[in-house]
């Protein structure tokens, strides 16, 4: 089963369950925020994916924390500041459970999904 994860508020979500939705792909949508996400999880993706690819550096979520905090982050920090905070996590997380995909491009999504 293929799950999306993300926030439902989100436009870049609501594009890529749009796109799932009209190329009717069967997913599961995980939200951040009501489902919260677990460490073990987490720590998978920062493995697989990189904490920095994860890591959402424009959203205002990353604007809010304290200079000291951004100046100084790192894999663990991040980690920490992404379980505090999910909605700093870049969005989609799209995992095909085989790997996973950060970010909604259509083209990409057509060539794993169709």
């Amino acid at each position: 089963m293929i799950t999306l994860y993300g926030i439902k508020n989100c436009d870049t979500v609501k594009k890529a369950r749009a796109w799932l939705d009209a190329h009717d792909v069967d997913y599961r949508f995980h939200d951040f925020r009501a489902d919260g996400l677990d460490e073990k999880r987490l720590r998978a993706w920062v493995r697989e994916l990189g904490w920095e690819t994860l890591l959402n550096r424009r959203g205002t979520t990353w604007r809010k924390l304290p200079e000291k905090t951004r100046e100084s982050i790192d894999e663990a920090g991040a980690i920490k500041v992404m379980l505090a905070e999910p909605a700093i996590i870049k969005r989609p997380v799209l995992d095909l459970g085989r790997e996973r995909r950060v970010g909604f491009k259509p083209e990409e999504y057509a060539d794993e999904l169709l």
